[in-house]
């Protein structure tokens, strides 16, 4: 049995938790929300994130970041991806020198420009780094239907330690040593679930949505070759995978905030009434000036993203896209 530590309380810390747990193995979860884990403890649920799904006794509530890290064997970031940094710091003393690190946030750091593994390799040996994603919407985790994602390190002995941590008969996961994809697929994906969702707030239908979605997966793939990702990554799992459900679903909370857009309200009023946070609002931002930064061409971000900021409308940003220039589709 593992000791797992995990910071974040959100709806994928508290189904990840529901996991390891079930198989035996003593979680402490810790919030930076003290009222929101005096209700969890109360209830014995997470009402506010993931209602309906039980903590089983092996989960307990920690009182403090220490309270949760002290012996931890494994410890797992569950914050939201612009958080990441500062969660990552306020642990570190607390995090024993052998403990392995999970990051499940999806997304790119505004400002810096750096995926979650480049913040965290400022700080930890990346020999115990691991990334864990795939198309997995927490609401599904909880209730135990069948599951498929993958670990990602530049250490496979790491990744494979936390596939068996997690492996169940209803939650499956394979190994990858292509962290560059495995980030940018998970992040560059909420920005074409947000146009995804888009598209069908204004009625466009499925034809559009295809051709967003493999248009879109293209210039994910431009971009994540050009920073050295393999493009095999961005047909598997973490990429074609995670894009489909992100796009699909309405457990997507970029998708949902999308289709409010698409009908009319404004992506500030969209983002308020999703009431939890909408991670591809961020990244677009970070990845519109990452593909600027690297000379790549990602006309589908450029166009969410200027709608997003309010430079142009929806019905516009669809006019940018339709009417561009006639390509080869391989270019």
């Amino acid at each position: 049995m593992k000791k797992i530590g995990i910071i974040g309380a959100g709806s994928w810390g508290t189904a990840l938790a529901t996991v390891v747990a079930d198989k035996g193995n003593p979680v402490k979860i810790w919030d930076i929300d003290a009222g929101h884990l005096q209700r969890m403890e109360e209830n014995r649920e997470n009402v506010d994130y993931l209602p309906g799904v039980p903590l089983g006794e092996n989960i307990a509530i920690a009182l403090s970041q220490e309270d949760a890290l002290r012996d931890a064997d494994v410890v797992l970031f569950s914050a939201p991806a612009q958080h990441f940094r500062s969660a990552l710091e306020g642990a570190l003393p607390y995090i024993k020198d052998d403990a392995l690190i999970i990051n499940v946030a999806k997304g790119i750091e505004q400002k810096s420009l750096k995926r979650m593994s480049e913040i965290a390799a400022d700080v930890l040996d990346m020999d115990r780094y691991v990334m864990l994603s795939g198309p997995s919407h927490a609401e599904e985790v909880g209730r135990k239907l069948p599951t498929t994602v993958a670990t990602a390190s530049r250490n496979l002995k790491a990744a494979e330690a936390i596939q068996d941590l997690f492996m169940t008969e209803r939650f499956r996961v394979y190994t990858t040593d292509d962290v560059v994809g495995v980030e940018l697929g998970g992040a560059l994906k909420n920005i074409i679930a947000l146009g995804a969702g888009v598209s069908d707030g204004m009625g466009f239908g499925d034809n559009a949505k295809a051709a967003l979605m493999t248009r879109g997966l293209a210039e994910i793939t431009r971009l994540g070759l050009k920073l050295g990702a393999r493009a095999e990554t961005f047909a598997g799992l973490t990429g074609t995978g995670d894009l489909i459900v992100t796009c699909t679903s309405m457990h997507s909370r970029n998708r949902r905030c999308g289709i409010m857009i698409g009908e009319g309200m404004s992506p500030q009023e969209a983002t308020e009434k999703v009431g939890m946070v909408v991670e591809g609002m961020f990244t677009t931002e970070a990845a519109y000036e990452l593909a600027r930064r690297e000379g790549v061409e990602m006309p589908i971000t450029e166009a969410i993203y200027r709608a997003i900021k309010g430079e142009i409308k929806a019905a516009d940003a669809v006019g940018m896209l339709m009417t561009r220039d006639k390509k080869r589709e391989q270019d």
